[in-house]
């Protein structure tokens, strides 16, 4: 079965085909230049985005697979989570042309996308694994025992990895998006130089919490004027210390977690996990631990649809599709 992938969750206008053995193309088309004058997403801006370029990224990751729509056996679309708008873009879209080609389709949750997808590139990827989706809108630990058999362990308890890492780049006065501005400032920083607190959370668990870094990033930034204006310190020392921050919050709960859970595999995905130190201080965990740690390329890192194709070809092959009722659904769970 050959199944084209579709994800409009956020901000990138993607599409895929996946024939059952590997993907066959994936095509992302970025809006980042639309909402960097905004500092952030503006979800009308995107659905409209998503709307003009949908039929030309579909015909790209069709034309780069050697395929066209009567060689399709089925359609696979993100339904949730994500914004409103341009999930109900993708959405419509999936199945309107599932519909027209008389076709099985099936929603698929992005979450569990993006734990799947270090399957398209690592073949000793296996299960049971402790799966790590840090992005932009979640930061969530689970414990994947099989194909929709997944446990929550951890989630943030208010801004995700990502989202913090934008909010913070804004305050510092870099650029949009966040995360590769904080992490090129962060390499000619000094990490010695500033020290930002670990959120203690009260209640027992293991869930995370990034309000707090932030908010001492603004503070330090407040207090500390006249050093920034001598040279004392830099912009760069102030964005290496809040990485190393949030690096050291999400390896820190995983050695938790791995203190009282038995894994073999740790499996990384969403935007986040691109970040060079972060992926660093995991190869080091699993060293210590003697744990294999699996981070994707940072085309399957970011919110694409090939993890999309292939997720939904998993559920199809099994038979098991959705109905034209569906509805798409920004807060959807795992």
């Amino acid at each position: 079965m050959v199944v084209l992938g579709i994800e409009t969750s956020c901000d990138e206008t993607s599409a895929a085909v996946y024939d059952g053995e590997r993907l066959l193309s994936n095509v992302i088309f970025s809006q980042v230049d639309f909402h960097r004058v905004f500092g952030g997403v503006v979800p009308e801006i995107a659905a409209r985005e998503h709307l003009n370029k949908l039929p030309v990224v579909v015909d790209e990751a069709l034309s780069k697979a050697g395929m066209g729509f009567g060689q399709l056996g089925g359609i696979a679309v993100t339904y949730g989570p994500g914004l409103a708008g341009p999930l109900i873009t993708g959405l419509s879209y999936a199945k309107a042309l599932a519909y027209a080609l008389k076709i099985p389709f099936a929603g698929v949750n992005h979450l569990e996308a993006h734990l799947l997808s270090p399957f398209l590139e690592f073949k000793e990827m296996a299960f049971p694994f402790i799966g790590v989706v840090v992005s932009g809108g979640h930061t969530n630990i689970y414990f994947a025992r099989g194909i929709g058999e997944y446990e929550l362990i951890a989630q943030t308890r208010d801004d995700a990895a990502g989202e913090a890492f934008d909010k913070a780049a804004k305050m510092m006065g870099l650029p949009y998006p966040g995360g590769p501005s904080v992490s090129a400032a962060a390499k000619e920083g000094d990490t010695k130089k500033i020290i930002f607190p670990q959120a203690q959370m009260k209640a027992k668990g293991f869930d995370f919490s990034f309000s707090g870094i932030k908010t001492a990033v603004l503070y330090y930034l407040q207090r500390n004027r006249k050093k920034l204006e001598a040279g004392e310190v830099s912009i760069n020392d102030v964005a290496a210390a809040f990485q190393k921050a949030v690096v050291r919050a999400v390896v820190n709960r995983l050695r938790a977690i791995l203190a009282v859970r038995e894994a073999g595999i740790i499996a990384v995905s969403g935007g986040v996990a691109a970040n060079k130190c972060l992926k660093e201080e995991l190869e080091k965990l699993g060293v210590e631990k003697k744990i294999r740690v699996f981070v994707p390329s940072l085309l399957l890192c970011t919110d694409n649809a090939g993890m999309i194709a292939y997720t939904g070809y998993l559920y199809l092959k099994k038979g098991k599709s959705s109905d034209m009722g569906i509805e798409a659904v920004p807060e959807l769970k795992i």
